[in-house]
Order: structure tokens, then C-alpha cells, then sequence
């Protein structure tokens, strides 16, 4: 099946956006490769019972004491996946991170979708009323924010250097039949030395949609205010 003809197009343009449709073609089939590979990593290992603070459902219910949650508390039922969002926000993080933001903001509107399938959750250095403060002011109202600031997760995890410098970063788990919570998968912005913001570009859709322009994303960044 070619692509639909406009009317008066060229034909050069028709050859080269056929060309393009196949090239697509064949992106499309190599993402679904990856995700076949990453579906079939093995077991991987078994991770700390990790701590984190967490406030009350209501972000504006301020007089509520913090409470806290182990990392395997994250798992709403047995044979769910798990999500986590490590947030670039606290220690030598600050202010917030922008690209960060620009992602939260996307989440916080399918979180509702994604929770048909797996538990999500953002993980961020900063203090739990920082962050509390912080997520009223961008109106994440949909999703859960913790706290790791008192826990090694985020250093274990590899967003988080010795000195508190953050990174963006996505972790999957997984929780066995013994009850175990494992790390299943984890990718970083930084997918090699000369690969340096690309490695989790698919959790936005900012990046595609330019991409789709002639101008493209150039070197535009995101920004706490516009």
C-alpha cells in the first residue's frame, strides 16, 4: 500500500515520501524488536526493600503527617510491573529539572492509562514538602510523589552520584512469588559518551511531534516558564 497522493504533488516529493514511509516501516519494526529483547531480559537481580516518604493523596492537604512506604508497598496487586520515575530534584538538584517537568506534566495526564497495566510512581531526591510544593504548583494532581532523600535508591539506581548531582533515569520492577522485589530494566539520558540526551526521548511525545516539522527540534530546550 503507498502513501495517499495529494492532489497537484509532485512527483519527486511522492518518491521521496514513499521512500520516507518505508524507512518508517522499518523503524516501527526495529522498535518492536528492542521491546521484544527488553521483554525477554532474564530475572534480574533482588533489590532493597527501599524506604521513601510519601504525603497524603490530596496535595493540598498539608496538615497531614507524612507516612512511610517500602518499595514493594508500590505494587497494587500480585503479576504487575512497576514503574519509577527518578526526578532530577533535590541535593544539587535545584532548582527542578526542566526536561524532567516537561515529562512529569505527560505523565501526569496518562498515568491514568498507564495504571491499567503497571503502578508508576516518581522518585525524587528533594525533601517531601519541596516536593509536594512543587507539584501543586505544576498541578500533578494524578500521580504518586515520593521522596527518596533519606535512602541510598537513587544512588543504587544510578540517578544519583556521590556528591547528590541527580539523574533522569527509568527503572522497571518486578515483584517474584517470594514476594522479592527485582530490578527488571533501567535506562538512562545517557546512553554512551557521545550519546548524551537521547536515551529516554521516547517518554515525550514534545521530541516526536518537532520531529515531524521541517525545522525539527533544533536545539530547543524545555523551561520551568514560558
Amino acid at each position: 500500500m503507498r502513501q495517499t497522493r495529494l492532489a497537484g504533488e509532485p512527483a519527486e516529493y511522492a518518491e521521496a515520501r514513499e521512500e520516507l514511509r518505508q524507512a518508517e516501516i522499518e523503524l516501527m519494526r526495529r522498535r518492536e524488536r528492542v521491546a521484544e529483547l527488553r521483554r525477554g531480559l532474564p530475572a534480574g537481580p533482588v533489590v532493597d526493600d527501599y524506604v521513601f516518604e510519601e504525603g497524603p493523596a490530596d496535595l493540598h492537604a498539608g496538615d497531614e503527617p507524612a507516612r512511610s512506604v517500602r518499595l514493594s508497598e508500590l505494587f497494587s496487586a500480585p503479576g504487575r510491573d512497576l514503574i519509577v520515575y527518578h526526578f532530577m530534584f533535590g541535593k544539587q538538584q535545584k532548582p527542578a529539572c526542566p526536561m524532567c517537568t516537561m515529562w512529569i506534566d505527560g505523565f501526569n495526564g496518562i498515568v491514568d492509562h498507564i495504571t491499567q497495566n503497571a503502578d508508576f510512581a516518581v522518585v525524587a531526591a528533594a525533601e517531601l514538602p519541596e516536593l509536594r510544593a512543587y507539584a501543586r504548583d505544576r498541578q500533578w494532581t494524578n500521580l504518586r510523589l515520593l521522596s527518596a532523600g533519606a535512602s541510598t535508591f537513587k544512588y543504587d539506581l544510578g540517578s544519583e552520584d556521590a556528591d547528590g548531582n541527580q539523574d533522569s533515569t527509568v527503572s522497571v520492577f518486578t515483584r517474584d512469588d517470594t514476594g522479592a522485589v527485582r530490578h527488571a530494566y533501567s535506562v538512562h539520558p545517557r546512553m554512551a559518551d557521545d550519546i548524551q540526551e537521547r536515551g529516554i526521548d521516547l517518554l515525550t511525545p514534545v521530541w516526536h511531534l518537532l520531529d515531524l516539522t521541517p525545522n525539527g527540534r533544533g536545539d530547543w530546550y524545555p523551561s520551568l516558564r514560558y
